[in-house]
């Protein structure tokens, strides 16, 4: 059966994943130190992995910023490039099983696009961003706590205590103000920064920011669109934290938040099924 691979060339991370028909072949990445390497490190990587020969394939569409820097077909395969934003509006709606819904895009920086699905159709609709994201949270955090691992975040982020660096809802409202709020809602972020916080508060203030940052874009298009629904996707998503901090936030403003499986590579898959 003839395969159609579909891949999101980043920076220096490309994903990618394939399908052959209707089943998927589990998504991989590779990181490089530029698109063009990382692109072909990941094609020879996934295809001889998974035992797929050249024949095999009936076309590559690539997607992503580092896409452009391909001039010339990948070793003489029929290949074509689509719009990013649809890919993330197709790789959201497949991988949560909605048929519309705010897909949020988590990369190095954060977009939204509003997807819906009619028919066999899907519409596509970019309702903006903001440069807060894994860019963000990779700078602040080699800047302030000297690292530039995101595992090493995540782990020292895992003993963090926000009261420690945010000013909450509580330290300025008194349970008698009747403002609906919970207490320990964000008010500011880093708005208390104590002499005291450790690297650990830091690292899950930095991280914490960088979620609810994303999240709120979200309720506003949502709640623009008349929708509940909202899909997040991107790099971001696989980070331990992000799903405990959206799904709080999911609560309080009665979004219903969903970070499917495989969300980290959503884009490369809408790539592969977009039609």
């Amino acid at each position: 059966m003839k395969t159609i691979i579909g891949i999101d060339v980043g920076g220096s991370t490309t994903k990618i994943v394939a399908f052959a028909g209707e089943r998927m072949i589990t998504p991989q990445f590779v990181k490089a130190s530029d698109p063009l390497t990382s692109l072909y490190g990941a094609f020879g990587k996934f295809t001889a992995e998974n035992g797929i020969a050249l024949p095999d394939v009936e076309k590559v569409v690539l997607t992503g910023v580092g896409s452009s820097h391909l001039r010339q077909p990948l070793y003489a395969l029929p290949c074509e490039t689509v719009s990013e934003f649809d890919c993330v509006a197709h790789g959201g709606l497949y991988l949560s099983g909605l048929s519309e819904a705010i897909v949020v895009s988590m990369g190095t920086g954060t977009a939204v696009v509003h997807a819906r699905k009619e028919a066999e159709t899907v519409s596509t609709r970019y309702l903006g961003g903001t440069g807060v994201g894994g860019g963000t949270l990779m700078g602040l955090c080699k800047k302030e706590l000297r690292l530039e691992e995101i595992e090493s975040i995540v782990t020292l982020a895992q003993n963090g205590d926000l009261s420690k660096v945010d000013l909450q809802v509580g330290d300025i409202a008194s349970p008698e103000s009747h403002i609906g709020l919970p207490p320990d809602l964000t008010a500011s972020n880093f708005g208390k920064l104590s002499d005291l916080a450790t690297g650990a508060d830091i690292a899950l203030a930095i991280l914490n920011m960088v979620f609810e940052t994303a999240f709120m874009l979200s309720v506003f298009a949502a709640r623009g669109a008349g929708i509940r629904d909202v899909v997040f996707t991107g790099n971001l998503t696989s980070i331990p934290q992000a799903k405990p901090i959206i799904g709080k936030l999911a609560r309080q403003f009665d979004i219903r938040a969903v970070i499917p499986d495989h969300s980290q590579y959503a884009t490369a898959i809408g790539a592969a099924i977009l039609k």
